[in-house]
């Protein structure tokens, strides 16, 4: 059954859905929103389980790509654009592979419809789930404490976006107990029927740094979306849009407008 997404939605124009990545929220798109929002009408949704969206023990891509068509329905917007991140990418890709008639045009960022392996991941639900939060007031206690595990202090800052303080007791806005159990569906891509294709326009737009769409990722995005194009931002790590948001800002507005894109652009 499909839950009610929360969103933040920005601008006027021809919609244009934007979902996040795992442990993310669509207030990570605040800033690539509003800049669309000239143009388009954005919205920025929060999967379930993650920012102000409800909670369910089920958690798979199928069921979160009937989310955002539920969603988008409710708006009024029968066809749309879609820009999707990592976990997001793979649902927005699952909802054009089983209903391309609602897909105008899609954009995936560093992602491929295949399996990734779920480490680091499962470390960092466990160290997160691990924390006492009845003993923690402050946001650097908690990332002292996470240091042991998540090295990275980027990384760090961004998982603890998802730790509510000064609200009730220290609390996680995001299901932790439900992703962790998900991991490896989140992990893989769902087995859908085969020859399903959307043959719309489609752009992956790969960090440089990055390996989740990699050359050997191309084959099996040309056989799903064959009228895609993969172009690769040296720049950019996995999160395109903030290690890179210029440039990924161009590539996203060019498609949206023409729904072509050429390495001529």
């Amino acid at each position: 059954m499909a839950v009610t997404l929360q969103a933040t939605e920005y601008g006027a124009g021809e919609p244009v859905a934007i979902l996040h990545g795992l442990f993310g929220s669509g207030r990570n798109w605040a800033n690539i929103a509003q800049r669309l929002s000239a143009s388009w009408r954005v919205v920025a949704f929060d999967l379930r389980n993650h920012g102000g969206s409800p909670w369910s023990d089920t958690m798979d891509y199928v069921a979160m790509a009937d989310d955002v068509r539920a969603a988008m329905r409710a708006r009024g917007h029968s066809r749309y654009s879609m820009i999707g991140h990592s976990m997001g990418g793979k649902v927005a890709m699952v909802t054009a592979l089983t209903e391309p008639s609602a897909v105008e045009s899609l954009v995936v960022v560093d992602i491929a419809p295949a399996s990734y392996p779920t480490m680091p991941y499962a470390a960092y639900v466990r160290a997160m789930r691990a924390l006492d939060l009845g003993a923690i007031s402050r946001r650097r206690d908690a990332d002292a404490k996470l240091a042991g595990t998540v090295s990275d202090a980027t990384q760090r800052a961004f998982l603890l976006q998802n730790l509510v303080l000064g609200d009730g007791p220290p609390h996680w806005r995001i299901n932790l107990a439900a992703i962790e159990a998900a991991l490896s569906i989140l992990a893989g891509f769902p087995s859908l029927p085969t020859g399903l294709r959307y043959n719309g326009p489609a752009l992956f737009i790969a960090g440089g740094k990055s390996l989740s769409l990699a050359a050997e990722h191309e084959s099996v995005v040309a056989a799903q979306f064959p009228h895609a194009a993969i172009v690769r931002l040296a720049e950019a790590g996995h999160w395109v849009h903030t290690d890179a948001p210029e440039p990924f800002l161009g590539l996203v507005e060019r498609f949206l407008a023409t729904r072509i894109f050429s390495n001529a652009d």
